[in-house]
């Protein structure tokens, strides 16, 4: 199937073939229809589907056509609530890259920055607002926003909200918006709370799923040192002077560990910066940029930090602490092996973390290879079963992302 068959529009074709896109998702295969006819629509999807399009195409679309038809409103007329500025900025510029050729108007709002130049493009007029909660309900308590026009509203990453406390906030919003609208919501896993608020947002929606997000692990090379905890960090300098690994995004459980790492390999002379919780959102962006950039080698994060970051050409991910969610890990080490390159992700498994290793082995279904061969290994070794051969990639539009699947959809 390619979009053509999805019926999306000559000007957002065009875009999407400068781009070098050329076949839909599952996910995109399954949620462009629905959207387009204007149905509300329940996603479960994690990061690396390619879902910021399955949404981003028709809504752009249903706007032009209804400017081509002559039917100009005012006010924005689109609404995504999304939790980070990284994931918000993102989502901003893929609107940006597909509907480079209708003239629709979109701009992207966020704390952490002086709200000055956003106020000045919303004057300006929006059709598409991009948003997080907090700076959302500020500008609109000061009445640089009103949401009476809204004609559809997404919710993305709606369990990142609820992880992040953002939870009543959305709330907020959504008791502002007209009760004639079309609402997506998207969420990569469904918690009570989420989908007692899909129920209630929702009317008459389709349920889209894409495949396991066992599906991503399948695709990079995995391996796990088994390492006692104190020696940790001297095992990641080990491991680093491996000319081999250009750059690394370096996980760890907590802000603390974060910034600790981070020191301690600015002191061994490895350029490296951390982004977490605690940092400025202008911090974590310039950290963030740096590493693009190649000016520094290693960026250490923690898991809500690195939500929505999308890094392309990303050698490695390294699981300094496991995480005790092992969907967490399956998201981790997705954000390398993107855009057909090739990834790696390395764990360091200490004592007190091999029933997590255990839980990801089984929700993955594969053995991660482990490392013996190195100066620093744990007195109890186990695992050691060789994973299978990972799957063969395809050339599919991920929107730079990386898992691929079936899709089904149902009602809802």
């Amino acid at each position: 199937m390619n979009f053509e068959q999805l019926k999306v529009i000559a000007p957002i074709l065009k875009a999407l073939q400068t781009q070098g896109y050329t076949q839909p998702t599952p996910i995109q295969q399954q949620a462009i229809p629905v959207v387009l006819q204007g149905r509300d629509l329940l996603g479960c999807a994690q990061t690396g589907t390619g879902k910021t399009a399955a949404f981003a195409i028709p809504i752009i679309q249903l706007l032009y056509q209804q400017q081509q038809a002559g039917k100009n409103r005012t006010g924005i007329q689109a609404l995504i609530l999304t939790p980070t500025r990284e994931l918000a900025i993102q989502i901003d510029t893929s609107f940006k890259e597909y509907g480079r050729h209708t003239g629709l108007k979109h701009t992207v709002i966020f704390g952490g920055v002086s709200q000055h130049s956003q106020v000045t493009a919303l004057r300006r007029g929006v059709d598409v607002l991009v948003a997080t909660p907090g700076r959302l309900l500020d500008l609109m308590q000061q009445q640089h926003i009103s949401l009476q026009h809204i004609q559809m509203f997404v919710l993305d990453e709606a369990d990142r909200m609820l992880d992040m406390g953002f939870i009543n906030d959305v709330k907020k919003v959504i008791a502002k918006l007209p009760v004639q609208k079309q609402t997506l919501l998207f969420s990569a896993t469904m918690p009570p709370d989420i989908q007692k608020l899909s129920q209630q947002l929702l009317h008459n929606a389709v349920k889209v799923e894409v495949a396991p997000v066992s599906s991503t692990a399948e695709r990079i090379e995995q391996s796990v040192y088994f390492v006692e905890k104190e020696n940790k960090i001297s095992l990641l300098l080990h491991v680093l002077e491996d000319s081999g690994i250009e750059n690394a995004l370096v996980f760890t459980q907590t802000k603390h560990g974060a910034d600790k790492l981070c020191k301690r390999l600015m002191k061994e002379n490895i350029p490296a910066q951390a982004i977490h919780g605690n940092k400025s959102q202008n911090a974590r962006q310039a950290a963030l940029e740096n590493f693009k950039k190649k000016d520094i080698r290693i960026l250490v994060a923690t898991d809500i930090a690195a939500r929505g970051i999308d890094i392309d050409k990303l050698s490695h991910v390294v699981n300094y602490d496991i995480p005790n969610i092992p969907e967490t890990y399956v998201h981790r080490i997705g954000r390398t092996g993107r855009a057909g390159e090739e990834g790696k992700a390395i764990s360091f498994c200490a004592a007190d973390e091999r029933a997590f290793l255990k839980d990801i082995q089984k929700i993955t279904a594969q053995s991660i290879p482990v490392i013996n061969d190195h100066p620093f290994p744990s007195t109890n070794r186990t695992m050691t079963v060789a994973a299978k051969p990972a799957a063969p990639r395809g050339n599919s539009f991920r929107s730079r992302n990386n898992t691929r699947g079936r899709a089904h959809s149902q009602r809802y």
